[in-house]
């Protein structure tokens, strides 16, 4: 994959990427800010979710409902999503809709209102949207194991915080966050589409360049080591199914253990899609954990899951028990399994399915126009755009060795979180 982008950054600190391509008449336009949950402390947990929610709610320009009819009339699409690491807000539209992205995004990258009424109001949304998430199974499951994994670290936090914060925040802290984190020496703007770079870029200096800079957000925090122990928990919640959760300690992205412990994944678990949109329906049917979990009937389904992220973060293995099964007897054929990967070399032929499956997944996740805009920008938070353009060729690069060595360093059971859910019309712990 050639890594034909043009970078740049303004005078004002403000970095940009942009990449052509010219198979379609459309162009999609990002903007990332460096912040997210693991920039907050207790009291603000969910700022940050929150800011992105109140930059919907409308500036003296763009009063609130007028982008989405802006948009919807080129026949586009827009959002936003807050992570750990970062928050982004994205338009994919016709490419010779381009200005109109620009336009929104520049402008509330520093005029946002924050309303009082539309504080309120969001407050209530992001609330049940919490209370909705509380009733879910795997929620509960992950936020427990997430807690359980992290002492110190804010990555022991669910992105959307907590009820007890989110009663308390205020419009002026809301609006203080805004503006330590929203402007361009801490934002990047990336598109790629249909375009002339030199021409797009004149556009992005006339837009973003006479904004004021900022500061560029410090690291709030170092990553925090592994648990000093294992750990056991159950949570118990509404539903018919057991689920268990098994937490190991993940490499940071930019660690080139990264790499082999996706390889790792694919064996146990089948591989798992980075990308936010999905990476395609790859079956998990040839990884090792269906075979010893669902053909021999002890479990429904299994997953793996892996994110990409600046500080070391949780590999973790979720299951779906049988009724008729219990967690100990699921468990101890998890670590049989994970034994073999720590006591034997991978078979050649075996890595090599299993490289061809991530990569398959990475592929699926990297097609289209609006994907190949959010990896220039996705990268570029937790490591740089070579990170996506080499990942193939790194991915290649895994030897039985590597996986050997990743599956011993990241996968010890005195480190790790297990959490079984219980529901409460059915098995007790």
């Amino acid at each position: 994959m050639a890594d034909d982008i043009l970078r740049a950054q303004l005078p004002n600190g403000l970095t940009v990427q942009l990449k052509e391509i010219h198979t379609a008449p459309l162009i999609s336009h990002w903007v990332w800010y460096r912040v997210g949950s693991r920039y907050e402390q207790t009291g603000k947990r969910g700022i940050s979710h929150w800011v992105e929610h109140m930059q919907f709610k409308g500036t003296p320009r763009f009063p609130p409902g007028t982008p989405d009819k802006a948009i919807a009339r080129t026949g586009g699409s827009w959002n936003a999503f807050t992570h750990m690491d970062w928050t982004t807000y994205f338009e994919t539209l016709p490419a010779d809709h381009l200005t109109l992205a620009l336009e929104i995004e520049s402008d509330r990258m520093i005029n946002s209102l924050f309303d009082p009424k539309e504080v309120e109001a969001e407050r209530t949304v992001i609330l049940s949207e919490l209370a909705g998430n509380l009733n879910e199974p795997l929620f509960l499951l992950s936020d427990a194991v997430q807690k359980a994994s992290f002492e110190q670290h804010p990555y022991r936090n669910e992105v959307i915080g907590t009820p007890e914060d989110l009663q308390t925040i205020q419009r002026d802290d809301l609006f203080d966050h805004y503006r330590r984190y929203y402007h361009p020496a801490n934002a990047l703007v990336t598109i790629a589409g249909d375009f002339d770079a030199g021409q797009v870029l004149r556009q992005i200096e006339d837009w973003y360049g006479s904004l004021p800079p900022g500061q560029p957000a410090e690291n709030p925090t170092s990553p925090e080591p592994p648990v000093p122990e294992e750990r056991h928990l159950a949570v118990s919640g509404p539903g018919e199914t057991v689920y268990m959760q098994i937490a190991y300690r993940s490499p940071a992205a930019a660690d080139p253990d990264f790499f082999a412990l996706t390889v790792v994944d694919s064996l146990l678990a089948g591989p798992t899609s980075l990308n936010m949109f999905g990476g395609g329906g790859i079956s998990n049917k040839t990884s090792r954990l269906y075979h010893a979990l669902v053909e021999k009937e002890l479990a429904v389904g299994v997953s793996g899951g892996m994110q990409a992220t600046c500080d070391p973060f949780l590999y973790d293995l979720t299951i779906t028990l049988r009724p008729d099964r219990q967690p100990d007897e699921v468990l101890a054929v998890v670590d049989d399994e994970i034994k073999r990967l720590q006591d034997t070399l991978v078979s050649e032929q075996e890595i090599q399915r299993a490289i061809k499956q991530a990569r398959a997944m990475f592929a699926y996740g990297s097609e289209n126009i609006t994907n190949q805009a959010f990896w220039l920008g996705f990268a570029e938070m937790f490591a740089e755009y070579q990170w996506f353009s080499r990942y193939l060729e790194r991915l290649a690069q895994i030897t039985p060795a590597d996986v050997l060595r990743a599956a011993q360093r990241w996968l010890p059971s005195g480190q790790r979180v297990v959490g079984v859910f219980y529901p409460l019309n059915g098995a007790q712990p």
